[in-house]
């Protein structure tokens, strides 16, 4: 359990990143993009000593689960996704994309077993739904917020398995819950909730 919760204050502190842009004056979003993708080169050099040199320092023991010893790690997974999104959407779109990975999905670990599994229970679920939705309600129309919650919480309670390759949630809640939210912006401006 102490595992878990390491691993879940790791995740969060990816909170730091949207957060700085949003109350540290002088911080704009080019300078958040600019920290995202130094941050995944960094995570990328690291996964390759890691994966290809054989390199696995103590850290990747505590902080790894047992599927990601041989493939790409969640934390990459989750910088490569911020990235990805920090790039593709305005700030509307991606602040709260992030934050629904940095906040919502470690709320969700906590709740839940932490553990690998086909399906998460409702009850963590549905908390997680109304995390997601309400990270994303100051930013975005309400049905968009509804949207990206639910997509957020779709991509944390099921990840699939692809030829033996998990499809890490931390990699598909912030990219599925963004494209929902421009969606829904985009095509659902004004429809209320």
């Amino acid at each position: 359990m102490r595992d878990e919760i390491l691993r879940r204050l790791v995740h969060a502190s990816g909170t730091a990143v949207p957060l700085a842009y949003l109350f540290v004056p002088g911080i704009e979003w080019i300078h958040v993009q600019g920290l995202l993708i130094g941050g995944l080169l960094v995570a990328l050099v690291l996964e390759v000593v890691r994966l290809v040199v054989g390199l696995d320092w103590w850290v990747y023991e505590k902080l790894t689960r047992e599927y990601e010893q041989d493939n790409l790690a969640g934390y990459f997974l989750a910088v490569f996704s911020m990235a990805a999104v920090a790039l593709a959407f305005e700030p509307t779109i991606a602040v709260p994309a992030i934050l629904m990975l940095t906040v919502a999905d470690p709320v969700s670990g906590l709740l839940g077993s932490g553990e690998l599994r086909a399906a998460k229970e409702v009850t963590v679920l549905l908390v997680t739904f109304a995390v997601a939705t309400l990270l994303a309600v100051p930013f975005v129309t309400p049905l968009a917020a509804v949207l990206g919650g639910a997509a957020a919480t779709v991509a944390d309670g099921i990840k699939p398995v692809i030829r033996g390759y998990v499809i890490d949630d931390n990699l598909s809640i912030p990219v599925a819950s963004a494209v929902a939210m421009a969606l829904a912006v985009e095509f659902l401006p004004a429809s209320p909730l």
